[in-house]
């Protein structure tokens, strides 16, 4: 793992700086984690999986975190974890939260997100969809064009792989058997699915609107990676009506947070921060392996929470999950007043609580299995 900051530089610059006598103080260090790439178009290539982690200075400068308070954030098909999971904005970073919790909180990047390593196909526009591509006609490219890598970009195989490789390094970092994982939207695959595979590696989870699917097969298609467009972009305007799609009540989420997360957003891209007025990209997933059979077999105690108003990830799915799920440590929560984009908004705070108590105590409000309402 290459630090940006050595771990006794840092030591040592706390105790410079006074940190000691301000244990609050939050600490942001920016890790890259060395792994042959397993994704289809670089395949044996070495990458890099960029990993921020969050912790207060009181945490480190008592020699690291208690062995169950170590955690691990996994994105969702669109934003890279650290834009999701550390926003700049008043009170709405989850990575915060936990922190100042006693956490000692990390987010990755899977391959061809954020400041990960991005395959090369992704910076040609020409591997867009073709509806896509005529957002950048003819700023970007003169007209549409035929796509340099006709294949979707990534798979979830391979962001299992880049998990485990973050998840070892973790593990050795800290001197820890198990992490928690949290996870968002796609990631509800990415780290249930990883989940299941590696029993001994993971304690708990908490998943925000996973994308379970019961149709999912067992078995990769025909074709790995399967053909269509490589990669996808999202605007700021279209990630405004995707947002006010799913307002449901009275100031559900603030001007400000939102402006906050797309300025995140593309900071996260320089590329995408050129093309047109400025987009965030994310590769296409091919995806299998996260099915009934398995979630069944599943036995890591899982907080799963929706929002009342999410429209990209039904309400009913994540029930589906809850009741297919082996463990009998699950609680299934029903947020009111909130989207897709939950921890962005007016009720985040009830999200974030009851992580941390699902984490700490494996129940929420005393629960350690059942359904509940928050924030009605």
């Amino acid at each position: 793992m290459r630090f940006s900051i050595p771990p006794i530089a840092l030591l040592a610059a706390l105790a410079s700086y006074g940190l000691g006598d301000d244990g609050s103080h939050l600490l942001r260090i920016d890790h890259y984690v060395q792994v042959h790439s397993s994704v289809p178009a670089i395949a044996g290539q070495a990458t890099e999986i960029y990993v921020r982690e969050v912790v207060e200075a009181a945490t480190v400068l008592r020699g690291g975190p208690a062995a169950d308070r170590v955690a691990l954030f996994v994105h969702g098909a669109g934003t890279p974890a650290e834009v999701a999971f550390d926003v700049p904005h008043q009170d709405y970073s989850w990575m915060a939260y936990l922190a100042h919790a006693g956490f000692d909180v990390f987010s990755m990047d899977t391959t061809g997100y954020g400041r990960s390593t991005r395959p090369p196909a992704m910076n040609d526009p020409c591997n867009l969809a073709r509806e896509q591509q005529a957002s950048f006609v003819p700023a970007l490219i003169p007209a549409p064009c035929a796509a340099s890598y006709p294949h979707q970009m990534t798979t979830l195989a391979s962001d299992w792989h880049d998990i485990d490789a973050v998840v070892d390094r973790i593990r050795a970092l800290r001197h820890v058997e198990k992490l928690n994982l949290l996870s968002w939207s796609l990631g509800g695959p990415r780290a249930g699915g990883y989940a299941a595979q590696h029993v001994d590696k993971v304690a708990k989870l908490v998943l925000l609107a996973p994308a379970y699917n019961r149709a999912a097969t067992a078995e990769p298609p025909a074709q790995v990676p399967a053909n269509g467009a490589a990669m996808n972009t999202q605007s700021r305007d279209e990630f405004i009506a995707n947002w006010d799609r799913q307002v449901g009540c009275a100031a559900q989420y603030e001007p400000a947070t939102r402006d906050s997360v797309w300025a995140d957003m593309l900071r996260s891209d320089t590329v995408g921060a050129t093309w047109g007025s400025g987009v965030r990209r994310a590769p296409q997933v091919t995806t299998w392996g996260w099915t009934t059979a398995v979630v069944a077999k599943t036995q890591v105690p899982t907080l799963m929470v929706s929002g009342a108003h999410d429209k990209q990830v039904n309400p009913e799915r994540v029930k589906e999950l809850y009741a297919d799920l082996g463990t009998p440590k699950k609680v299934f929560i029903d947020l009111a007043c909130s989207s897709h984009n939950a921890m962005w908004e007016k009720n985040h705070l009830l999200l974030f609580q009851a992580s941390l108590e699902w984490l700490t105590q494996g129940s929420v409000q005393g629960k350690q299995e059942g359904m509940l309402r928050l924030g009605y």
